[in-house]
């Protein structure tokens, strides 16, 4: 669904319908006769007269606010035709501040040269370590050790940056953190939950440097957990990996450092057991596929690749789940308070209803019994997602559209104080402890755990923990929503420079990922663009939309376009900085 899309299902009354301007909003700048006038950017809305002055000359995008005298221009943000410039814009429209107050960045230079917390540590230093990351990576939570032991055991030590050790509660930092929630990534840029003397310096395991961590020790037997230990430790990576590095390691085609080759090995054997574990248990299995952009100097977008799931990325995936459950079975068997990350079972009749959709398109779906429990809806969900994965990978179509539904399907996952288990990984004990750099509940964690090892104080506050848990999973849905919009944003100007280049007309074979009564969501071209087909744009017939939303049908035909069928479109209107793409299929639906 795009930018546009998504925006008009939350907008509700909206910002574009309000008069007088009641907060911050991004617009360019247009002259009107004898008035400067700012026209809203990123929804619909009447032009606002400039009346307090300030910066800025016709064409800008600016932010703008209300003032003593009127609507002012606060800042000048650059051109509403460079990417970099709308993005900021985007985050500033959404609420995000862009830069941290004074005293908590003052706080944060001054903890990142001598943390407040300053107890003993154990020495890992001498472990061979690493970290494997994005080639774009700049705040590293974590690190790991691995080695084969004698009598056919393996020895796993992750490492998570120790975040509790510099932000203790009552700080400027802590207030600062808790009300952000998580850090929000857009591309080529972040707005950070810690500022940067420790998001990006102190508290990022950065190689060659000491750094200190809570380490997760674990003896490992296949898939199994001889023993578990938590420590706070000191220790210093050895080599900065990325997923491209390793995978390309994983296929013989580049040779691994002595130094850390062995410890590559011993956690990518650990990782295939957890793995298959794992699916034993009835996990889902989704296929998703991250963007990443480039950019010119300038700040156009210029290029997008999409990041698939490689072995490299499961490794890392495997052992911060293990880690985090390890860390939940121990709070929870202590009754520590903590935040624990809840995804509670689906629905029985949700679960219905996604394998009559599925059906419908002709995926393979498990048998559905007569009477279905909130357990068997979970086993379920998790057959079907990887009996639409496997579809999928035969018949190279429907990837976003089936894996949606699925998605659809399920209940949104949440921060409570409550353990619910994990339905999505099929785990009964779950937390987020793994990136305390990023995320709020990580760093609730991180003091549970080391309240309840009897070598910290600052246990959370039991009383002020739903509250906590509440405040993350909104500012989480909030980033996601951000993060998304950005990207249909990015893929929009591309669009619209891929159209300068080889003209308008240019036909794209697409797929349909979505439908509404009102039309398809196709993505088409190379580069997964996205744009809306509107049904009025749809020649030859008039369209309805099914009783299971899976196929528009033709009334006078009785054809079908459904979920996951290809579709020839041609562009027809794009606004780049609303993320939005009008289309229309110029030789009817085939």
């Amino acid at each position: 669904m795009s930018a546009s899309a998504r925006a008009a299902e939350r907008r509700g009354p909206g910002r574009g319908g309000r008069a007088p301007l009641e907060e911050p909003q991004v617009a360019v700048l247009e002259r009107r006769g004898r008035f400067l006038t700012a026209a809203p950017i990123f929804e619909r809305g009447r032009p606002l007269t400039l009346k307090g002055g300030g910066e800025g000359a016709p064409g800008d995008l600016v932010l703008v606010a209300p003032g003593k005298r009127g609507v002012r221009v606060l800042r000048v943000l650059g051109r509403p035709d460079r990417a970099r410039d709308v993005l900021e814009g985007l985050m500033l429209d959404r609420g995000l501040r862009r830069s941290f107050p004074h005293r908590v960045e003052q706080e944060a230079e001054d903890a990142a040269v001598e943390p407040p917390w300053t107890g003993p540590r154990r020495d890992l230093t001498a472990l061979p370590t690493f970290t494997i990351d994005p080639e774009d990576a700049r705040d590293f939570d974590d690190a790991i050790s691995a080695r084969a032991e004698p009598g056919g055991t393996t020895r796993v030590w992750i490492h998570i940056a120790d975040v509790s050790a510099f932000v203790r509660p009552g700080g400027e930092v802590e207030r600062e953190a808790a009300r952000r929630g998580t850090s929000v990534y857009v591309p080529g840029a972040v707005e950070p939950m810690l500022p940067e003397a420790l998001s990006n310096r102190a508290c990022s395991l950065v190689p060659g440097e000491d750094r200190l961590a809570v380490t997760v020790e674990l003896e490992m037997e296949g898939s199994d957990v001889r023993s578990a230990a938590f420590h706070r430790s000191r220790i210093r990576s050895d080599a900065r990996l990325t997923y491209e590095q390793v995978d390309r390691l994983f296929a013989g085609e580049e040779l691994a450092d002595a130094l850390w080759s062995e410890a590559l090995a011993a956690a990518r054997g650990v990782a295939r057991a957890l793995s298959g574990r794992r699916e034993q248990r009835g996990s889902l299995e989704v296929d998703s596929r991250e963007p990443r952009f480039d950019f010119d100097g300038e700040g156009h977008a210029v290029g997008v690749a999409f990041e698939a799931q490689t072995e490299s990325h499961r490794v890392i995936e495997e052992l911060m789940i293990l880690a985090n459950e390890q860390v939940a079975s121990y709070l929870a068997d202590r009754r520590a308070p903590t935040l624990y990350r809840v995804h509670e079972r689906p629905d029985p009749q949700a679960i219905d209803f996604l394998v009559e959709r599925l059906a419908s398109l002709g995926v393979p779906t498990p048998p559905v019994p007569e009477t279905m429990s909130p357990q068997q809806a979970g086993a379920l969900v998790g057959e079907a997602s990887r009996l639409v994965a496997a579809h999928v990978r035969a018949t190279g179509r429907g990837r976003a559209a089936f894996t949606s539904l699925v998605l659809r399907s399920l209940k949104q996952a949440y921060y409570t104080p409550k353990n619910l288990g994990h339905a999505g990984l099929a785990s009964p004990r779950y937390c987020h402890f793994t990136s305390p750099i990023r995320r709020y509940p990580d760093l609730v964690a991180h003091r549970a755990l080391l309240s309840a090892l009897g070598i910290d104080e600052t246990a959370p506050r039991s009383e002020a923990l739903a509250d906590a848990g509440e405040q993350s999973s909104r500012t989480e849905r909030e980033a996601l929503s951000v993060e998304r919009d950005a990207d249909d944003v990015c893929l929009a100007f591309l669009l619209e420079r891929r159209l300068a280049e080889h003209g308008r007309e240019e036909r794209f074979d697409g797929e349909v990922v979505g439908l509404i009564g009102a039309g398809a969501f196709v993505r088409f071209g190379d580069e997964g663009f996205e744009g809306f087909l509107p049904v009025r744009r749809m020649r030859e017939d008039w369209w309805n939309l099914n009783e299971v939303g899976t196929a528009l049908v033709g009334e006078r035909s009785g054809r079908e376009l459904r979920l996951g069928d290809p579709v020839v479109v041609e562009v027809g209107r794009v606004e780049a900085p609303r993320g939005r793409v009008d289309l229309y299929a110029p030789a009817g639906v085939e």
